[in-house]
């Protein structure tokens, strides 16, 4: 999860917290001393609720000046967070296997892994193909002893194999997904020897990130 939500995941904001955002919008910048006067409390009571205030992004504050509103509403804040979301924060495992497997093995990977896109490597470990439930399917079609065929021969290679690394913006591999039309992506390390795979980003890892910080959104 985003360091930016620990510590304020799934709290609702209080009749208190509410009443001091109306203060500050109507007083800020405003010292954390003066919203406690205003709320008859001392400012050791106030610091939990300033604190949480400040990480959810409704408030920010500067040293000698005090805090002062955002004015950011609700699905801006939504918005600001879903933004700052990178893909080793909700990448899943990657299932991998080598090009050398035969299709029979990788349909049954496919199926115990319960995956829909599986990444081929090779000796080195690099990645140098993806295959999809429809790569395996067409492979299927026909009389063809798939003990015997290699996955190399069915599966999709590069350059026609879209990736994402983990720094990337969880936005960003999102759009990649949709406009390409696939499942999952493989996400990988650069180097000189080629791509390892880190892990996967699919459709569900994206869906739970949005599930997250609607959750979130209850601050």
């Amino acid at each position: 999860m985003s360091q930016s939500l620990i510590g304020v995941k799934r709290v609702e904001l209080s009749n208190r917290q509410e009443q001091i955002i109306q203060i500050v919008k109507d007083n800020g910048p405003i010292t954390g001393e003066n919203i406690a006067d205003q709320l008859n409390l001392t400012r050791a009571t106030l610091r939990p609720d300033l604190a949480i205030l400040t990480m959810a992004g409704y408030l920010d504050a500067r040293p000698r000046v005090g805090y002062f509103f955002t004015g950011k509403t609700g699905s801006e804040l939504f918005t600001e967070r879903l933004k700052k979301f990178k893909v080793d924060e909700y990448q899943s495992r990657p299932i991998v296997i080598e090009e050398d497997v035969s299709v029979y093995d990788a349909i049954c990977a496919m199926f115990l892994e319960d995956v829909g896109t599986l990444f081929v490597t090779n000796k080195n470990s690099m990645l140098v193909g993806v295959l999809s439930r429809k790569d395996l399917l067409r492979a299927c079609i026909g009389n063809q002893d798939l003990t015997s065929v290699p996955v190399h021969i069915i599966m999709t290679r590069m350059p026609n194999i879209t990736v994402c690394e983990p720094e990337d913006l969880l936005l960003d591999a999102a759009q990649k997904l949709i406009e390409k039309q696939i499942d999952g992506l493989p996400v990988v390390n650069p180097s000189e020897e080629g791509m390892e795979v880190v892990g996967r980003l699919t459709k569900t890892n994206i869906t739970k990130a949005l599930v997250e910080l609607a959750r979130d959104q209850h601050l």
